[in-house]
């Protein structure tokens, strides 16, 4: 009896060792489960599930003959593409372009690259776990590693799935730069396989699965922006905005990601201006305020700040994770532009210049549609807000940005106090919203694998 219960419990025992080590296994691998994370625009990672990739054994000749002819342009190219999360340099090019665009599709584009991204990275985290094909350099010895050590499946190769969404949103929301970003992504996709990371037929099948995401969330996302062009009237109340044009006066009314409709949020009407004026009339600059003006009127704050904490938090080497925050950003800048855009031509509000004309704002003539509430202050609340549920430990630093986001454009002269106060509210409900979608992702907290409340079985 004592002997029979004894070897029972070495069995319960050997099988407990097992499964601690299977865990710490999966603990060693970048997002195991992320394959499971829920989607954006379509219905789920594995849904786009790749059939299984040839034999690796075909292709090490090819990477091995590949990386004896490297030069010394071939290695500035996997340092390139070495830096930053598979996002990242699509990330800058798309801030640098979409404002060309504003009057059309460029504030769609901007958040269809990052969510993109995010979905077909999610998707092929999936293949990569169904799969579980060996790196190139993990099969054969002689392939030379030439960046950091990856822990993650090789099929499909996450550079070139990035690459394969972000070209094509590029390209089809700015057809003119469709050679310069193709020829960008077979840059990618080739450091990969030379940095002894990919082989060539990950990087195709990455591409092509980027691809596919892309243009499926092109088609879903189609007829989202209200573009229709201003009729030209304006209200007939007097105190109302009286601009000569008015940029985008229908986008309030464009179909949303989170949101019920742009409206959902909508501030109460504005108050009665003369006070705000006053204040504004009887500021006094200082050099403090006017770099604070003057800095988020020219620099991509928002932008520059997400970038930083990604890297701060080595969520450069988690493509999942950083995909995510990217895409939940572009998410939040998309809700609060269409929210902000809905009560500012609800209200129409008077900019202080317009008010008193012999005004002269510090940052010159004022953006050609109405003041209240500010899209500034709105915007940079709720990627604030969202940046905090990403990188708690850092709110304080955060929310004092967005604060002063908001008094910029006071101390810029193009709004009043007013209309800040009230945007960081609305931009507050926005993000909140957000949130709470994020929480029910599947993704758990943003700073990795063990710190999520719960580990679910990675679909097989």
């Amino acid at each position: 009896m004592f002997v029979e219960k004894f070897k029972f419990m070495n069995i319960k025992n050997i099988i407990s060792v097992l499964l601690l080590l299977l865990v710490a296994q999966l603990h060693a691998q970048t997002e195991p489960f992320a394959g499971n994370w829920e989607t954006w625009f379509i219905p789920s990672g594995k849904t786009y599930r790749l059939a299984p990739p040839p034999a690796g054994k075909a292709e090490i000749e090819e990477v091995l003959l590949l990386q004896k002819s490297l030069n010394a342009v071939d290695f500035e190219q996997i340092e390139f593409w070495n830096a930053g999360s598979t996002g990242y340099h699509w990330q800058n090019l798309m801030d640098k372009i979409w404002m060309t665009d504003a009057l059309k599709n460029g504030i769609l584009a901007n958040m269809l690259l990052s969510v993109a991204v995010y979905d077909a990275t999610v998707a092929a985290w999936d293949s990569k776990y169904y799969h579980l094909r060996k790196r190139p350099f993990e099969t054969d010895k002689r392939i030379q590693l030439y960046t950091v050590r990856p822990e993650s499946p090789s099929f499909p190769c996450e550079t070139s799935v990035a690459a394969g969404a972000a070209s094509t949103i590029i390209a089809h929301f700015f057809p003119a730069m469709k050679d310069s970003v193709e020829r960008m992504a077979k840059r990618a996709m080739d450091s990969r396989v030379a940095a002894g990371v990919a082989f060539p037929s990950d990087t195709r099948a990455g591409f092509d699965l980027g691809k596919k995401i892309a243009e499926a969330e092109i088609e879903r996302t189609k007829g989202f922006l209200n573009n229709t062009p201003w009729d030209g009237k304006l209200p007939e109340r007097a105190g109302t905005w009286n601009g000569k044009f008015a940029m985008l006066p229908n986008a309030g009314t464009s179909k949303t990601v989170v949101l019920q409709s742009g409206n959902q949020f909508r501030p109460g009407p504005p108050p009665d201006f003369s006070r705000d004026m006053e204040e504004l009339r009887n500021f006094k600059q200082t050099q403090r305020s006017m770099a604070n003006a003057l800095r988020f009127d020219n620099q991509d704050v928002w932008g520059e700040l997400t970038n930083k904490k990604i890297f701060e938090y080595n969520l450069h080497l988690n493509a999942p994770r950083a995909a995510r925050v990217y895409a939940t950003c572009a998410i939040g800048y998309y809700e609060g532009f269409v929210a902000t855009w809905d009560a500012k031509y609800a209200y129409w509000g008077i900019r202080p210049e317009q008010l008193d004309t012999t005004f002269q704002p510090l940052l010159g003539g004022s953006p050609p549609f109405p003041g209240y509430p500010s899209g500034h202050a709105a915007v940079g609340k709720v990627t604030a807000d969202l940046l905090c549920y990403f990188f708690p430990a850092d709110r304080t630093a955060i929310q004092k940005l967005a604060k002063d986001g908001a008094e910029s454009r006071f101390q810029g002269g193009i709004h009043f106090r007013t209309d800040n106060e009230v945007a960081l509210v609305l931009g507050e409900k926005v993000a909140s919203a957000i949130v709470e979608k994020l929480k029910m992702d599947g993704a758990g907290p943003t700073l990795g694998f063990e710190k999520q409340k719960t580990i679910g079985k990675a679909k097989r």
